[in-house]
């Protein structure tokens, strides 16, 4: 029986339906060696060779959640086209088709999470759903209670403002030059390079980031470059801050 490819590819743990239509238009679907561009098309998932970026699609998958506390110089993409390294690259002995759910700067580090639930991954990267992303960032010069107001509220960056969150003084290091601070930044957006900008909003440049908790989702414990699955409790919670239950 002929199924839209969204359905499929969702189906099979790739993606959400609404992200499966990006892969179509961005040409990385190809069904029997054709690239389909056509959001409308069908195929059959028993009959035809159905592929992403040429990896053939197979049946569903076991549903795999992921943990990676990704050092810096990873991309958070299954692919580069400029051939760097890309955090799937730390994922060894992982035979699921995971991918990253949203985004973490080249230059950052810090928690990430991976799985093929593509209806889980979509609630976690809305922001409708307000799952908090947690950041410790250490700046240049040490910001005052009024400039970690305007963090808090929300700041103009590529012409619109952020959403309101957290910012807090974490601890000051004196510097000869100029001293640095590591402030902790709470949000629940993921636009490209958010954190770094708003600081830079502020006047405080960002030296060093990294990620800390993904809604109820934290783990000081794990080493950088290292993975783990989620336990059925964190799961639980993490299914909840999301908005679904199943």
């Amino acid at each position: 029986m002929d199924v839209r490819l969204q359905k499929i590819l969702s189906g099979a743990g790739i993606a959400s339906r609404r992200a499966a239509e990006k892969l179509m238009v961005e040409g990385r679907v190809s069904v029997n060696g054709k690239t389909i561009l056509d959001l409308g098309a069908k195929a059959d998932p028993d009959r035809d060779d159905i592929r992403v970026d040429g990896s053939r699609v197979k049946g569903r998958e076991r549903p795999r959640y992921l943990l990676l506390n990704k050092p810096r110089g990873f991309v958070t993409t299954r692919s580069d086209p400029q051939g760097r390294d890309t955090v799937l690259s730390l994922l060894r002995g992982i035979r699921e088709y995971v991918y990253p759910v949203g985004r973490l700067d080249y230059d950052s580090e810090g928690l990430l999470l991976l799985t093929n639930d593509g209806e889980l991954a979509a609630r976690l990267t809305h922001p409708s759903h307000e799952v908090e992303r947690v950041y410790e960032a250490r700046v240049s010069g040490v910001p005052d209670t009024r400039a970690l107001g305007r963090l808090a509220r929300g700041v103009i960056i590529d012409g619109h403002k952020t959403a309101p969150g957290k910012a807090r003084l974490l601890s000051v290091i004196p510097n000869a030059r100029r001293d640095q601070a590591i402030i902790e930044v709470t949000i629940h957006e993921g636009r490209n390079r958010q954190v770094r900008k708003m600081c830079e909003a502020i006047g405080h440049r960002v030296l060093g980031l990294r990620r800390t908790r993904i809604g109820p989702i934290a783990d000081a414990r794990l080493p950088l470059g290292a993975y783990r699955d989620l336990s059925p409790r964190e799961l639980t919670a993490l299914r909840h801050a999301a908005g679904s239950d199943a």
